[in-house]
């Protein structure tokens, strides 16, 4: 269980992908748990719930972590980009424009939010396996660099880009190293949709050298994500030199290199992911190192930070209703969300950590399984989990889900996805308004004839 052991002064202030709460979490003196300087039991009061809560300083303080850090380990010029699948909004995307972010997309709806947001075409990196026509268009439109994934791309673009206005193009490839993390979210091995294999690269660096509209600046490569290790990125910091010399001995004015994101967070007291500080050391040394065994002159470094930015920077708050007691078995107690809200325990059993919001502190515990109200068994947030008495009604906060919770929400059993807050010294904003069951029937097409007058 979450308990005071997470709230002592001694926290990790300057990384908080390895706090397990967001870093302004504290208790009040009535022993009730507080986020920027608001009790989370009134917010739930004021906004309902499910409610996504976001810490501002805890995201701002991983973003500058990340440039003070590439600033400090990098001698090069750099660009941090926020890898916005993890959670893509207005308010988020201007955060991290406001911070010196760029952002990488992967649809035109999150680069229509990243333009929306404040973030400049120019610092947006368009990514994808299937694009359309349609998005790569839009891409190509708004400056934005079009990370070619396969033939597909390139041949959709040929109908688009023109000499008089040539496309910025970075080249993605498969690395073919392995690591350890979930089998759904590794994506350098071989066996990858995403990107060229390595015996391809070359051919495919040789045709977009005589295509004018084609402008190849950079070259990316990622590994996977929830990744604690670091001696992949060596590897890959190795692999993608090699490939950036042949790029520019076969003449592209290779000036990019992107190593993606992938870096861990702590979502239980036994993860021990690197800090933001220490990942980007051994990067940026990595392909240092790299550049110099291989006279290369240095590219600008990219990476692609997602979750290690805004997961552990939010948490949701359920109220618990239905209370269910099997004899010798298992006792559960059921919330107002779940997968539709957080899809990730029962997609990739992801396991999280979680306290009631004003008993905080209770070291009175039971052992019970928290149950979402979605009509499927395995619909389950934390399986025997140690937790206070507590009774319908009462508040619980779910911690680290501010990534892949609101971006993979759903409206299965027709459920309306909740409202998200931003909070900060003692301030509140609304960021995103919650669905109602209206809004749900917007998109619906009842047809005429399927109407009868009864």
């Amino acid at each position: 269980m979450l308990g005071s052991k997470a709230f002592e002064p001694n926290r990790d202030i300057d990384s908080p992908n390895r706090n397990i709460a967001p870093i302004t979490s504290e208790i009040n003196d009535s022993e009730k748990l507080l986020v920027g300087g608001c009790q989370l039991s009134e917010l739930a009061k004021k906004y309902g719930t499910p409610l996504y809560v976001f810490d501002e300083l805890s995201l701002r303080t991983a973003c500058k972590t990340y440039i003070s850090s590439l600033k400090k380990h990098y001698p090069g010029d750099y660009l941090p980009l926020y890898a916005s699948k993890a959670n893509s909004s207005l308010a988020i995307c201007a955060i991290i424009a406001s911070e010196g972010f760029g952002l990488d997309a992967v649809s035109e709806g999150e680069l229509l939010t990243a333009l929306k947001g404040g973030v400049k075409g120019e610092n947006i990196v368009f990514h994808g396996n299937n694009k359309s026509r349609d998005e790569l268009f839009f891409a190509y439109q708004n400056n934005v660099t079009i990370v070619l994934d396969n033939n597909h791309d390139i041949e959709l673009l040929k109908n688009i880009a023109s000499e008089g206005k040539p496309a910025k193009l970075m080249l993605r490839f498969t690395p073919g190293i392995e690591c350890h993390t979930h089998e759904y979210i590794r994506t350098g091995h071989l066996d990858s949709k995403f990107g060229f294999d390595p015996d391809q690269v070359e051919s495919v660096l040789q045709e977009l050298k005589m295509y004018k509209w084609a402008n190849l600046t950079g070259l990316h490569a990622h590994i996977g994500s929830q990744i604690f290790e670091v001696q992949p990125h060596v590897d890959l910091a190795g692999v993608m030199a090699d490939t950036l010399k042949l790029a520019r001995k076969i003449g592209h004015p290779i000036a990019d290199l992107n190593l993606g994101g992938g870096l861990g967070i702590k979502y239980v007291q036994e993860d021990n992911p690197p800090s933001i500080d220490k990942w980007v050391e051994v990067i940026s040394k990595a392909v240092v190192i790299a550049c110099s065994e291989r006279n290369l002159d240095l590219p600008r470094l990219m990476c692609e930070p997602g979750r290690s930015l805004v997961a552990n920077s939010c948490l949701t708050i359920y109220k618990i209703g239905a209370k269910k007691i099997v004899p010798g078995i298992r006792t559960y107690l059921s919330v107002d969300g779940g997968m539709s809200d957080n899809p990730r325990p029962i997609t990739y059993q992801s396991l999280y950590s979680s306290c009631l919001v004003d008993k905080p502190l209770d070291s009175n515990c039971e052992k019970v399984t928290i149950a979402g109200k979605h009509c499927e068994s395995g619909d389950i947030l934390l399986k025997d989990f140690s937790l206070p008495s507590c009774e319908s009604g009462d508040f619980l906060a779910v911690f680290g889900t501010g990534a892949y919770n609101y971006s993979m929400s759903s409206n299965y059993n027709r459920i309306p996805r909740p409202a998200t807050v931003i909070v900060g010294d003692g301030c509140v904003d609304l960021i995103q308004r919650r669905e109602l069951p209206e809004d749900l029937l917007q998109l619906d097409v009842l047809p005429d004839r399927f109407i009868t007058n009864n």
